[in-house]
């Protein structure tokens, strides 16, 4: 492989990636426009389950997808899925009701939810061997990147042209980023050779469960579970803890760039130190590094060691779900890579729908705080319980 196909790969992937981090702000920054302007008569309850059906289809995106893309492969995967979510995200800027923009909301999350695990993949694939790491967190960095980006737009274009704008803006880049993986992309070298044996997509999750898997599958699913759980949760709801904890609005604010900020960091540190040293101790560590600096927010700390603190658990808390999928690239062989991606990444939603829920509850039970932040602290234990009982194996590390 050339150096100039290495790079075509990282850039195209990590370009996909900013698109799904797009979809994670996007619907926060138009909602309330949508309720302020009573569109569609749209109420709070309603904008909540647009948001669940975007989540369910991620969940159900990363099942179908990811699995399919061990039959189909890597490059057909992801151009299809990009090309899909992209026209799902510009039809929503012309939905006429909420009924129909939730119902695109549900298809564009079906092939953001296939995006992830397939970049990670081809990714994976085109790394050196049990070097993935730097790769896998370089690419989610994308997905940062997006998410801030999107922000911005939102500052930009919604007073000026409408909360439509949002989701024009959000389809734009496809008009570029499909030719050029079209053009560009190629299929994977390790896929090929496993592609030369039919086989189906159950082949693929059976294989999952196999004696020599069924371990380190049961321990990433509930480990995938914690880590979007609290990337999820703390982006939804840490401005109103620290809110509750007596902090203005504009350093509750303030606190969740940090703890972004933080994740970018940690991304780049993580996977560093995960090409140097065996997956699974890293992961431990990660892991465990959230929940102790989750837990140190629940004490009112002066202002600089606040900051610290939330920047330390941003290094923690969402660098520890992508060294999953990076520790999920190196034990899965070639032909079930995608779909044991694709199946941690999917229940792993589960956890992403879980982690606003869970902070509502306690924010309605008026106990946020502290005992929000002790129960993401305890989400940040149990994962890091749950990927120690992952098997030792030569390909895991």
């Amino acid at each position: 492989m050339s150096p100039t196909t290495g790079r075509w790969v990282l850039s195209l992937c990590w370009a996909a990636v900013l698109l799904d981090g797009f979809d994670l702000v996007v619907l926060g920054t138009v909602t309330p426009v949508l309720l302020g302007d009573k569109v569609w008569g749209l109420t709070p309850a309603g904008a909540a389950a647009i948001s669940t059906t975007g989540l369910v289809g991620m969940m159900v995106g990363a099942l179908v997808i990811g699995t399919i893309t061990d039959v189909v492969g890597r490059r057909r995967a992801l151009i299809v899925a990009v090309a899909g979510f992209s026209v799902c995200t510009l039809l929503c800027a012309f939905a006429p009701n909420a009924a129909v923009f939730g119902a695109l909301r549900l298809l564009a999350g079906l092939g953001l939810g296939g995006c992830l695990p397939t970049a990670i993949a081809l990714v994976t694939e085109f790394a050196p061997r049990n070097r993935n790491g730097g790769a896998t967190t370089t690419i989610m960095t994308g997905y940062h990147v997006g998410a801030v980006l999107t922000a911005l737009l939102g500052i930009l274009l919604i007073e000026p042209l409408g909360w439509e704008a949002m989701f024009v803006a959000g389809a734009l880049p496809a008009v570029v980023l499909v030719p050029l993986m079209i053009r560009y992309l190629p299929e994977s070298p390790a896929f090929q050779p496993a592609a030369r044996a039919p086989r189906a997509g159950g082949e693929a999750v059976r294989s999952l469960l196999r004696p020599e898997f069924r371990r380190a599958t049961l321990a990433f699913w509930v480990t995938s579970f914690m880590g979007l759980l609290l990337v999820y949760g703390l982006n939804t709801w840490l401005p109103q803890i620290m809110r509750e904890a007596g902090y203005e609005l504009g350093a509750a604010l303030s606190l969740l760039l940090t703890l972004n900020v933080g994740a970018v960091i940690g991304l780049v540190v993580a996977g560093r130190i995960a090409d140097r040293l065996a997956a699974r101790p890293v992961t431990i560590a990660w892991f465990g590094g959230a929940a102790v600096f989750l837990a140190l927010l629940s004490v009112r700390l002066p202002g600089p060691l606040l900051y610290a603190a939330v920047l330390l658990a941003g290094v923690f808390v969402f660098a520890a779900q992508v060294l999953v999928y990076a520790y999920v690239g190196r034990v899965y062989p070639t032909a079930s890579r995608a779909t044991g991606l694709g199946w941690a990444a999917g229940i792993g939603r589960l956890g992403a729908i879980c982690g606003p829920l869970l902070g509502g509850v306690l924010l309605t039970a008026g106990i946020a705080f502290p005992w929000g932040i002790y129960a993401f602290a305890a989400v940040g234990a149990l994962g890091a319980v749950s990927i120690s009982l992952a098997e030792r194996s030569g390909r895991a590390g």
